[in-house]
């Protein structure tokens, strides 16, 4: 059984407390157990790493090199801290075993082309996602990409502020038209985000944020399709990691994962100048 351990800034957050049981709940379940964990530094509001553990049937580890040595894929958690992959993912990133890194992967291009670059030295698979790439339609429309390309995708959704939620919405839309951004211009109006994006060629996009499930409306050569929500994105993104910790090709392009956090960084820069398109 190969060991899964959890690198978090806090370990006591939504996503370390779910990832757990939808590990147990996946085809995969009897080749994987979590078992070791670290934390940076406990959340002020929640528990402590031991009694995170105890609750979750694995083992505190004392540093980040401790964790890596005992276990055999590892996953760089900090969902909301997106600042700290860079340095909370460097050690796990030249150890030569397997790397998921959660979302928002990078807060600028220049920190995921690093992060990138160090796997590649030492030879470390690794990959991020948002699980919004992973809803049951969208899978099944990117499928069938090379037959119907995407030439424009609106998209929506909720979350609770616009900086730490947007990138659901930009990995759906990377996810359905590739890379080749090329500007993006924010025209929310206070209570609305919304946003508007263009590719070098004829590709558009935009995105809105307010209180919405997610969905998208994906336009193509021969025909539009509408996603009215996205199912099942948690439990297809966690297959897709225990496939990657098994020995699968990462998911996801490198190129979509920076040209993401490019995008990020553009769109949240664009919020404080509503109407003026920046570029990427």
């Amino acid at each position: 059984m190969k060991k899964i351990g959890f690198i978090d800034l806090f370990i006591d957050e939504w996503h370390a407390n779910n990832y757990p049981a939808w590990i147990r709940g996946d085809k995969r379940a009897p080749e994987f157990e979590l078992h070791m964990a670290y934390e940076e530094a406990p959340n002020p509001k929640g528990i402590p790493l031991t009694q995170w553990c105890e609750k979750f049937n694995c083992k505190p580890a004392r540093s980040i090199e401790e964790l890596i040595e005992a276990c055999d894929a590892i996953c760089v958690l900090a969902p909301s801290n997106p600042e700290t992959h860079e340095r909370l993912a460097e050690l796990p990133l030249k150890s030569g075993k397997p790397v998921y890194i959660d979302k928002p992967f990078a807060p600028n291009r220049a920190a995921a082309e690093h992060m990138f670059a160090l796997a590649e030295r030492h030879r470390t698979p690794m990959f991020s996602s948002s699980a919004l790439r992973f809803g049951d339609q969208l899978l099944e429309r990117v499928a069938k990409n090379t037959s119907n390309p995407a030439n424009a995708v609106i998209t929506w959704g909720g979350g609770g502020n616009f900086p730490e939620y947007a990138i659901h919405q930009l990995e759906m839309i990377t996810a359905t038209l590739g890379t080749g951004a090329r500007r993006i211009m924010y025209y929310g109006n206070g209570a609305t985000d919304m946003a508007a994006i263009e590719f070098n060629d004829e590709r558009r996009a935009s995105l809105t944020r307010d209180k919405l499930g997610f969905g998208a409306i994906i336009c193509g050569s021969e025909n539009s399709e509408v996603i009215p929500e996205m199912a099942h994105t948690f439990e297809n993104l966690i297959s897709a990691i225990l496939d990657f910790f098994a020995g699968a090709k990462a998911p996801v392009d490198p190129a979509q994962t920076i040209e993401i956090a490019a995008m990020l960084d553009t769109v949240i820069r664009a919020s404080k100048e509503p109407g003026k398109w920046l570029e990427l």
